[in-house]
């Protein structure tokens, strides 16, 4: 019998010895959580402002999720998609009730929900505009996942560079330039993906005016509009989709991260319009909308569209914002916030003040090499705030 492994030590021994060595992990081994706080092997305890990279919008252990998935998974596991089930169903209604869609495509990651919406414009485009309609418009400082499809439009050199030949006809843009896209946006244009709130990209905010061209021009000539709201979704920004902000409706949109509470389920959600190509064996998911996920991804979506969620979301937003101002340092040059997803640019690498944080009981993230990532959950207080305002101060 193989032995539990309780040591720290151990665990990171076998990790490196049994493990695809894809991160650089922190040295840390976590052992449970609650609410806003991780706690490790040794008895410390973290405030965690990363919420496990924009997924742990309720916190740790939310009793309304793990309720949720207690009761699924005594009831119903795994059937896969040759037959009905109901979490599956009563979670695509709530999403088509409370967005613009009307059909949703269930997978197990924002990967992957990326993949389903290019393979669904790519089909869309040969049916309604050409055979000669295959490019897809990205933006640099994008990021929509490490497949092939995926990372075809994440144009970052480092990720793509080893596993070239990609996906052909990609077109990079400059992000916040609506003079660029009109200029380049032609009838072999496919579809135009793009994050309302550039994530790993630095917290960089579409305008408005990006936004409406995007939207105009794509209506002009038959292009579809992918709007990625992995990150930005479910009200991180303080609307329950970020889109909204901008009085604009996507084609297809793509979410992931936070919908599961935890447990791997991605999104990828469309107009009829949009719906109507798709053919019976033209995609498919062995684990899309398992019932346990979908049961965690309605408990989470209960929680996020209430209102006063997201009433909560904008006053810690602007609390934090106003608190992150108060940083006196040479070092720190702007901080970009939409909701609660916030970057603080500053003008070295961030990556040893992430880790003198974590010595002092903050989990943080980054955005590249020089911009500091706060994702917090829903729940956090001022009291939060204060804690984590005190060890920047500490660290900066």
């Amino acid at each position: 019998m193989m032995e539990t492994l309780t040591s720290k030590d151990q665990v990171i021994y076998k990790d490196a010895r049994y493990i695809l060595g894809t991160y650089a992990r922190m040295p840390v081994l976590f052992t449970h959580g609650d609410g806003m706080r991780l706690y490790d092997s040794d008895g410390n305890a973290y405030l965690d402002f990363g919420a496990g990279i924009a997924v742990n919008a309720l916190g740790h252990a939310h009793p309304e999720i793990v309720e949720a998935i207690r009761e699924q998974a005594a009831r119903l596991g795994h059937v896969s998609n040759l037959y009905h089930t109901a979490p599956m169903v009563e979670l695509a209604e709530k999403l088509c009730v409370s967005s613009f869609a009307d059909k949703v495509f269930f997978s197990n990651s924002g990967a992957e929900a990326v993949e389903a919406a290019l393979k669904i414009a790519r089909k869309h485009s040969r049916r309604k505009i050409g055979d000669e309609a295959t490019e897809i418009i990205a933006f640099q400082g994008g990021f929509h996942g490490r497949t092939f499809g995926a990372l075809s439009v994440t144009p970052r050199e480092k990720y793509q560079a080893p596993f070239r030949p990609l996906l052909p006809d990609v077109r990079v843009l400059p992000f916040n330039d609506p003079a660029a896209f009109i200029e380049n946006l032609t009838g072999r244009t496919s579809a135009v993906i793009v994050e309302p709130v550039q994530g790993e990209g630095g917290i960089r905010v579409a305008t408005t005016e990006f936004m409406k061209t995007l939207r105009e021009n794509c209506d002009r000539t038959g292009a579809l509009l992918i709007v990625d709201e992995i990150q930005s979704g479910l009200g991180r920004t303080g609307r329950l989709w970020a889109h909204q902000h901008y009085g604009i409706e996507p084609d297809i949109m793509t979410s992931a991260k936070a919908l599961g509470g935890g447990l791997p389920i991605g999104a990828t959600m469309m107009k009829d319009t949009v719906a109507g190509i798709i053919e019976k064996g033209d995609h498919g998911s062995t684990f899309g909308g398992n019932p346990i996920a979908a049961a965690a991804a309605m408990a989470v979506l209960n929680f996020v569209s209430n209102p006063e969620t997201l009433r909560h979301v904008n006053e810690m937003s602007a609390y934090l914002v106003d608190q992150l101002n108060t940083l006196e340092s040479p070092v720190v040059r702007e901080v970009r916030a939409l909701g609660l997803m916030i970057g603080i640019e500053l003008s070295k690498n961030v990556s040893d003040m992430i880790d003198q944080a974590a010595k002092k009981g903050v989990i943080l993230l980054s955005a590249g090499e020089k911009v500091l990532r706060l994702l917090p959950p829903y729940i956090v207080q001022k009291s939060d705030v204060d804690q984590l305002i005190k060890t920047l101060k500490e660290v900066l």
